[in-house]
């Protein structure tokens, strides 16, 4: 008798957390959550943490609020979501610019890979190295070649220094030695601008930006930076076939902070996978010039390291610093 009532203790004692971790799950949200952005209305991050929003709303039964937090690169973001309770109730967006950002800034009041926990990935875009197409090369190893015959005498834009944009350049120069000039700005649109008249030459830009201008004939479209031809553009080719190695993308998915519980994580990353499985938001998706990156939370984790990891490289040995 004795071994059998401390054998039911054992066995409730093992049911009752196990009950109770599925009760958490059955009941979250319980109230509206926030999702904070980094950055402004109307960009890239916002118009994805709106998409899911709406989407987690309709399956879950409660309000996620977009709350944009923008300054500093999405740091002061980054930081309110740290410094929230990990109940699930606040998530962040998270982007590629986050694993920049741990090498860019000196100092930091968190470190992202270690207290944001990854909830799911939402979409990969590919950038593409252009031109304007008064530039006389029309090739990759063309471009090499012509800059290293004139060193110094190419200006590269960005949308700002430490970008994905940006670093995206300094890997191209670091992988093929050639010796541009890197010129910064506030922004894609002014950038874009003035690839378009001239004043610089190449840049590394995101797809939904310059396909339209690509198509019209007003940019030179010389290779993508993913690693497979894009549907889009069958007929530009990566820059790995010219350049070895060479990949670079931006992505956008979903954080939370470290400890929230893993069963709420593990629902969260089923409803936004089951997104990405809608045709109505892979449509939407391909708007924006990105392709659905499904991922569990381990992955997406193992992805967001990765990147830190060789951004960092990259950050260090351009001697990149944030402005």
């Amino acid at each position: 008798m004795k071994l059998a009532r401390r054998q039911f203790l054992v066995a409730a004692g093992v049911a009752i957390p196990a009950a109770s971790h599925l009760a958490r799950a059955q009941t979250y949200p319980a109230r509206p959550v926030r999702i904070v952005v980094g950055f402004p209305a109307g960009g890239q991050s916002d118009i994805l943490a709106r998409l899911m929003g709406q989407w987690l709303a309709e399956r879950l039964g409660q309000a996620f609020i977009i709350e944009n937090r923008p300054g500093a690169g999405g740091t002061i973001a980054t930081e309110a979501v740290v410094r929230a309770a990990p109940d699930g109730h606040t998530l962040l967006q998270v982007s590629s610019t986050h694993t920049t950002n741990a090498t860019l800034y000196d100092r930091l009041n968190f470190n992202f890979v270690r207290d944001i926990a990854p909830v799911a990935s939402i979409t990969r875009t590919t950038y593409v190295m252009e031109v304007n197409p008064s530039f006389p090369a029309t090739t990759v190893p063309e471009f090499i070649a012509y800059a290293k015959a004139n060193p110094s005498k190419i200006n590269m834009a960005s949308a700002d220094n430490g970008t994905v944009g940006h670093v995206a350049g300094e890997l191209f120069k670091m992988m093929t030695g050639v010796d541009i000039i890197h010129v910064p700005y506030r922004g894609s649109g002014p950038a874009l601008t003035d690839l378009l008249g001239g004043q610089v030459q190449v840049s590394f830009s995101p797809m939904s930006a310059s396909i339209e201008h690509i198509r019209a004939g007003r940019l030179r479209a010389l290779a993508v930076t993913a690693p497979t031809r894009l549907e889009v553009l069958p007929d530009i080719p990566t820059l790995g076939e010219s350049v070895p190695g060479y990949e670079a993308s931006a992505w956008d998915g979903v954080g939370t902070p470290r400890n929230t519980p893993a069963e709420i994580v593990d629902k969260l990353n089923k409803e936004i996978n089951a997104a990405l499985a809608d045709s109505r938001v892979k449509a939407r998706l391909a708007d924006l010039g990105g392709v659905p990156m499904p991922m569990t939370p381990a992955e997406f984790g193992t992805l967001i390291a990765a990147d830190t990891e060789k951004w960092a490289k990259v950050i260090r040995a351009a001697h990149i610093k944030a402005q």
